[in-house]
Order: C-alpha cells, then structure tokens, then sequence
C-alpha cells in the first residue's frame, strides 16, 4: 500500500510536467520520443531560412506542410504534402517544388518513466530526379521541467535524371529545454553533419551549427523557433539558419 501511495503521488506531481507541453514541439532541428496519442490529428507547417555567403551570397527558404496522425500509443506516421522552397543567389532565383514524404516514428520507452525514452524514425521522400531516405534513433530524458534530447540521423539520397548521383550525410544533434512556465520553453540546439558526396569522405566536410530556441503553447496551437550560427567554415554553407514551426491540433 506504501508503494502504491507513492508511486501515485509521483505519478500526480509529475503529471503536470508531461501534459503542460503535451503535443508541441521544444526543439526545431531534434524530434522528441514522445508519439502522437491514437486518434489524434495535428498540421504543422515549417519555414527555414537560410543565408550563406562563402564563396557567393545566397538565401534559400524551405517551406514543409505536414499531416501527424496518431496511430497507436506507439506509433505515429506524417505526410509531408509538398515540401517547396525559394532561393535567391548569382545564378538562379525563384520557387521550385522539392518532393513529398512518409514519415513512420515507433516509440520503445517513455522519457520521464523509463531511464531514457527512445523511438526508431524512417522518412521517405520522393520528387522530380530525388529519392531519398532518412533514419533516426532519438533519444531523450526529461528531469522535471529540463528536456534533454538527442538525435542520431543517416541519410541516403539519390538524384539525377536516372538517379545516377548518390550522396550521404551523418548527423547527431543535441538540445535541451526548460519549461520556464505551462506555455513557455526556451532552450539550446546544436547540430552537427559529416556530409559524404558520392558515399566518400575524402573533402572531410563537417558542419557545425549552434543556437538557442523559444517554444510557446496555448490551448491547441503551438510555436517554435531556433536561430542556428554556423561555427565552422564550410564553403556553400549557411553562414545562419533560422527554422519555425507552428502546429496546430484538430
């Protein structure tokens, strides 16, 4: 009975901390563990700038739709509808439509109740000469009202007429985040790439960016913003990076 008591009153002091940001996203760049609860729907629509200028100046913005719907208590799948960006720079300007995805996240273990909270994602996306596919292990602990996050992606991409050209990249990234109120988080967010052209590392390109991040909830709508710095100096990179997401849950 002792136990018993104790674990429910753990379970009610720690009930406020999973349900305050239940359904939003604390970080931009990082996927949380945590899936979509069955039945559920939720619209997310993303922006991310960017703005380089090494060797020439260049910005480019990325627009994504996406459809989340929850499956299972484990289990969630996305549809990226069109994802379609503008860029600007010496030699070309205008709009042109990227590919659309699948997005599948299976959750192994809860963040707060387990030692570490652990889901599997696979994304496939498909458009004009593109193919690609991408999988991530994510991994994140929550400890009261800090997230901590962790993301370990790889991916595989294939363009071209025939889809002859073939590159890859490795990413880890790591963010935290403090609910400094039911509807406000600010955090951190660094995102490390080991970029592969043609499956090779003979260039050794490495990117490094770092920068903080806001969150804010209210009723059924959230939004999130990260402002990224490139701390290294990787031609034809973005010297900065700026990504928002707004959501909205039907």
């Amino acid at each position: 009975m002792k136990l018993a008591l104790r674990l429910g009153l753990f379970a009610a002091t720690m009930l406020p901390t999973i349900s305050s940001f239940g359904g939003a996203r604390h970080f931009t760049y990082l996927y949380e563990a945590p899936t979509a609860a069955p039945g559920s729907f939720e619209l997310e629509s993303w922006v991310t700038w960017q703005r380089g200028s090494n060797p020439v100046r260049f910005d480019q913005v990325d627009f994504r739709h996406e459809l989340e719907v929850g499956i299972t208590d484990r289990f969630q799948a996305s549809i990226y509808l069109a994802d379609w960006l503008y860029e600007n720079d010496p030699f070309r300007s205008g709009f042109a439509y990227s590919d659309s995805a699948i997005e599948l996240i299976y959750n192994l273990s809860n963040p707060v109740l387990d030692p570490v909270g652990l889901s599997l994602y696979e994304e496939i996306s498909v458009g004009r000469q593109h193919f690609e596919l991408e999988s991530k292990l994510i991994a994140q602990k929550n400890f009261g009202r800090l997230i901590l996050d962790y993301n370990a992606t790889l991916e595989a991409e294939w363009e071209g007429q025939s889809l002859e050209e073939h590159n890859g990249e490795f990413q880890q990234a790591l963010g935290a985040s403090y609910e400094i109120s039911p509807r406000i988080s600010v955090g951190i967010e660094l995102l490390h790439e080991f970029v592969f052209p043609e499956w090779r590392d003979q260039e050794k390109i490495r990117n490094l960016f770092v920068g903080p991040n806001v969150a804010v909830r209210h009723r059924n709508w959230f939004v999130t913003v990260t402002a990224l710095a490139q701390a290294t100096d990787t031609p034809d990179e973005a010297d900065f990076q700026v990504r928002t997401i707004f959501g909205i849950g039907l």
